[in-house]
């Protein structure tokens, strides 16, 4: 299952398990950050650069997108792909539904068990309790979303947007990055983002400025897979240098320096609502590194029963598991004083729980299939001898 020729050449036919392999370390980087005060969490990538693992996700799912559709979207059968990607959103706004409700009943199920009520002021849980009848509506209308969970609608409503992105990418793919572009810097310039029901805030997943990274993922793959990523010295050293001075940023806090000169937050800014510029390169440049230098993706290009080939295999099911493990994590950090220690073994205990929950997956679609199989050949006609006979 291994490219001798690394993500700068053409993207094998058969599964190229790198992507597997990066979706998963986003995965398990996403809870061990939504556990926060842990240990675990100061060696996550957030700390060394301007961008987190969401971007690294949104892009990669460009990508996936891009091989899944991407060659699908033909005359003929548009309807038929378009119809199967809505289906996709749908599951991922009912993911989110799900998620959202089990989160409230988690910090509920703490304030009442520990004797916390506190617990019901967090994450933006209070509007619900204070507000019941239009907090379930905004639920609902994801015209509210709790902190920690805002993942899974945004990637819904770019999913709900994909068939669009198709339909200009069959025509040209320059297009196609040009009105993405263009809708990105017109929702930072104008902060143009979908509202929440019960306060004056906007998502924080802006979905109109997140769609550009998705449709860079997915134009950057089909070339790729077409013709190979170009190595280009110059911009691998720009990338490179970009990366080390983002490091010393965030490491060094250089937070307070001014170098706006005037112009938009979605220019200059490190904004992660409206993915500023500075976020938006950032993981860029760490892509093409690693898309470029074969030391860096090699690796990567495990076997499919690798288990973090697994975990990456499983990404809604998994997402869907750690979202709920760093539920109850925060309730469990909120009781005991966040207590790092007592954090970082639960983040332990998640990241294994995650690879035992890929595992079982993996078992359980190996069950099913057998299953289908035996089921196929048992409906299969059998042959009679004495009909034979008598045909002769």
């Amino acid at each position: 299952m291994t490219d001798k020729a690394g993500l700068t050449g053409a993207v094998p036919r058969q599964r190229d398990t790198r992507l597997d392999v990066f979706r998963a370390i986003a995965l398990l980087t996403i809870f061990v950050n939504h556990v926060p005060g842990q240990y675990l969490e100061h060696l996550t990538h957030k700390n060394f650069g301007f961008s987190d693992s969401a971007e690294a996700f949104v892009l990669i799912s460009g990508m996936s997108a891009g091989l899944a559709y991407g060659s699908r979207f033909a005359v003929g059968e548009r309807l038929a792909v378009t119809l199967r990607i809505l289906r996709r959103a749908l599951t991922l706004y009912i993911a989110h539904i799900m998620t959202s409700i089990l989160t409230f009943a988690i910090f509920a199920g703490g304030a009442l068990w520990f004797s916390r009520p506190d617990l019901l002021s967090e994450i933006n849980l209070r509007a619900v309790i204070d507000r019941t009848d239009e907090g379930v509506v905004g639920m609902v209308l994801l015209g509210h979303q709790f902190g920690y969970n805002n993942i899974l609608s945004m990637y819904a409503v770019l999913f709900l947007m994909l068939p669009g992105f198709l339909w200009l990418y069959r025509r040209s793919a320059r297009l196609l990055v040009a009105v993405s572009g263009t809708l990105w810097l017109a929702a930072g310039i104008w902060q143009i983002a979908p509202s929440n029901f019960l306060d004056d805030g906007k998502w924080f997943l802006n979905p109109l400025s997140w769609q550009f990274l998705f449709v860079i993922g997915f134009v950057g793959v089909l070339r790729a897979k077409r013709s190979g990523i170009p190595k280009n010295r110059v911009l691998m050293l720009l990338s490179a240098a970009y990366l080390f001075v983002s490091m010393l940023w965030v490491v060094f806090s250089w937070w307070n320096i001014d170098f706006s000169y005037g112009l938009p937050a979605v220019l200059t800014g490190f904004d992660k609502t409206f993915l500023s510029t500075t976020r938006l390169l950032h993981v860029l440049a760490g892509a093409y590194l690693v898309a470029t230098v074969p030391a860096l993706s090699n690796w990567a290009a495990l076997p499919l029963s690798h288990p973090l080939v697994a975990v990456g295999r499983h990404s809604l099911a998994v997402f869907i598991l750690g979202t709920i493990l760093a539920m109850v994590g925060q309730v469990m950090m909120f009781v005991t004083g966040k207590n790092p220690v007592i954090g970082t073994l639960y983040a332990l205990l998640g990241i294994a729980l995650h690879f035992a929950y890929a595992r079982y997956l993996d078992w359980q679609a190996c069950v099913i299939g057998a299953n289908a199989k035996r089921q196929g050949l048992q409906a299969l006609p059998l042959k009679v001898e004495g009909n034979e006979r008598s045909r002769r």
